[in-house]
């Protein structure tokens, strides 16, 4: 019986895949970015934030679960030159939150600032 069951359960899940990956097949690509922005948002990234002047890096923000595109408050949907996002900033560059580092909202201008988001793969 059990063994029946999880054979349903596989079945249903392809069914469940197919339906989405065709269904994503008919959607745009910026569609398609938003959804697996939206998945990728909601499951939570470990995100670190480099901030460059000129050649130096300057300043970094670890653990930050997403970095936003700022929207016009008008219509919701026209996208503004900013990004924003939480993050703690990390003084001494060494991916680690430590003692007297807080949890900050920052913002980047899409005009001035040269920075570089990436998922921490060092721990």
């Amino acid at each position: 019986m059990q063994c029946l069951w999880q054979r349903s359960r596989i079945i249903v899940t392809g069914l469940l895949l197919c339906g989405l990956g065709g269904g994503l097949a008919g959607c745009t690509q910026e569609s398609q970015n938003r959804l697996s922005r939206s998945i990728q948002n909601w499951t939570g990234t470990n995100g670190v934030l480099d901030i460059y002047a000129g050649e130096k890096l300057v300043l970094r923000f670890i653990e930050i679960d997403k970095l936003s595109t700022a929207t016009s408050t008008g219509d919701g949907s026209t996208a503004r030159p900013y990004r924003f996002g939480y993050g703690y900033a990390d003084k001494n560059l060494n991916f680690r939150v430590d003692e007297g580092e807080k949890k900050v909202y920052f913002e980047l201008s899409d005009y001035s600032t040269s920075y570089v988001f990436y998922e921490n793969y060092t721990e």
